[in-house]
């Protein structure tokens, strides 16, 4: 009875603990919550001897400073992260059962923006696409849109996806930065044509976060209550307007500041300027996924002439209490989808759906996901367990399905939705590649400026390429437009004659 008793004291004071105020509050703690004496001088044998190794403040600081570093993400090292809210404006119930579309439903948001090929202290003036992640906490769990300011990207298959990264990343014998490596590779990879004319152009180097879009870049199913499924894409349109530098003020700005993208969003929620993006999604059925010139699950391509319709508004209105708590930990992955989203076939998405998930694990540990920036609203009720950093309270023994003692069923709701397959399995790119087209047509679009701003850039980059990677290169430009395949050849001093012969044999 005395046991009982003891133990009924120590809950109550735990509890107490939990809603208290600590008595410690102002004090300096170790962590284990005891206070600290001196944090100013090492314990000693005397005024002259060596140090203490029962000096536990000395040795759980030191600890904790050797530990301060998890591994760096290979991509989208560099990042800002930002709270907000989603709200939803349009009944979409014909197309999805997911709540977060619930018109009228305001779900918290927390966004990080980030570069994506350059390292956790690059400056933000580099050219580099912009990571543009949303965690959206929804009542059906957490899902997350995890995507770029580009609307498409350079590859389509994910077997290419650690090649691309290591041809972006500076040379691992000299760790300097190579153009040559970059456009061996896309040499070799025609689709990427696109995404590198709008990477190469002003759209490379945003003038802030607020000032640019965000894309889903992969098309996704949403799947209604009835299980139909339509194929959409997903765009964040900023309401700030578009903004980006060219390529004097690059230079003028990094000269001044090596975060400015950072240094306007943050100020800008200081003040209480809160940035807003709208979101809309594009939709098509199934059976018009076979009316394109193109595949249109290809990731390297966009919809055209395919309406828009907005769905709801974002406001970003809360800057974080701790980077690395929250824009450093937080754990974004296609993976996390809720019951009414689900992955497309496109070939990218579908190994995006493993690698960042195994990513985050590798980086933050098997409990990553219950950390509080990753934690979700509902209740988590699995079998997983155990694993470094473990900080839940599970109780109950059953940890395994099917049990009579605990039952513990699915949700019928949340089922996959279903779609017929036939065929072999195989090993084959696809067959509606259409690599050059789009490309073109985004030349077009520029100002004559841009357009300008565009040819020096890539020409400058593709200079000192060895001949054969650059004329490849060249031919790809030239066959999207040939004002800005010949504009981009004069700058890069590549052979004219010999991109147009290798242009011609191309097919788009």
């Amino acid at each position: 009875m005395k046991n009982r008793t003891l133990s009924g004291r120590a809950v109550s004071v735990l509890v107490l603990s939990m809603l208290l105020p600590s008595a410690f509050a102002d004090t300096l703690t170790r962590d284990n919550g005891a206070a600290v004496g001196d944090n100013q001088n090492s314990q000693t044998a005397g005024a002259n001897g060596p140090v203490l190794l029962q000096d536990v403040q000395l040795l759980q600081k030191l600890q904790r400073f050797d530990r301060e570093r998890i591994p760096e993400r290979v991509v989208h090292a560099r990042g800002t992260g930002v709270h907000g809210e989603f709200v939803a404006s349009s009944n979409i119930s014909d197309l999805s059962k997911a709540k977060v579309f619930t018109p009228g439903t305001h779900t918290p948001v927390f966004v990080r923006f980030s570069a994506v090929v350059h390292g956790n202290h690059s400056p933000e003036t580099l050219r580099d696409p912009r990571g543009f992640a949303t965690k959206f906490y929804t009542a059906d769990g957490n899902w997350d849109l995890v995507g770029n300011n580009f609307p498409t990207f350079f590859i389509r298959d994910a077997i290419k996806f650690p090649d691309m990264v290591h041809a972006f990343k500076p040379d691992p014998r000299t760790n300097l930065d190579n153009d040559s490596r970059r456009f061996d590779f896309f040499s070799h990879v025609p689709e990427a044509t696109r995404t590198l004319t709008q990477l190469y152009s002003n759209e490379g180097t945003p003038a802030g976060y607020r000032f640019m879009d965000g894309n889903g870049v992969h098309a996704y199913k949403l799947v209604n209550a009835k299980g139909e499924v339509h194929y959409v894409k997903f765009h964040w349109k900023s309401l700030q307007g578009l903004k980006n530098l060219d390529p004097a003020q690059v230079v003028q700005t990094q000269g001044k500041d090596y975060a400015h993208m950072t240094h306007d969003l943050v100020a800008a929620i200081d003040k209480g300027d809160y940035p807003k993006w709208d979101l809309y999604i594009q939709v098509l059925k199934p059976e018009d996924l076979a009316k394109f010139a193109f595949d249109p699950l290809d990731a390297t391509k966009i919809w055209p002439d395919v309406p828009e319709q907005k769905i709801g508004q974002m406001v970003l209105n809360k800057n974080v209490d701790n980077f690395f708590q929250e824009t450093e930990q937080v754990a974004m992955a296609p993976a996390n989808v809720v019951p009414g989203i689900e992955p497309s076939e496109d070939r990218l998405l579908q190994g995006r759906v493993f690698s960042y998930a195994d990513t985050q694990m590798y980086r933050l540990g098997a409990n990553g996901l219950s950390l509080p920036v990753n934690r979700p609203l509902v209740t988590v009720n699995n079998g997983n367990q155990d694993g470094a950093l473990n900080s839940g309270h599970t109780s109950g023994s059953v940890n395994y399905e099917p049990s009579r003692l605990n039952q513990r069923p699915a949700d019928d709701n949340a089922r996959y939705s279903q779609m017929a397959v036939s065929g072999k399995t195989q090993q084959a790119k696809i067959q509606r590649e259409q690599n050059f087209k789009q490309a073109g047509d985004l030349y077009r679009s520029y100002s004559p400026k841009e357009q300008q701003d565009l040819i020096n850039s890539f020409g400058e980059s593709l200079a000192d390429t060895d001949t054969e990677s650059k004329n490849i290169m060249l031919s790809y430009l030239y066959k999207a437009d040939p004002a800005y395949g010949t504009g981009v050849t004069k700058v890069a001093k590549g052979d004219l004659a010999k991109v147009k012969q290798l242009a011609a044999n191309l097919q788009d």
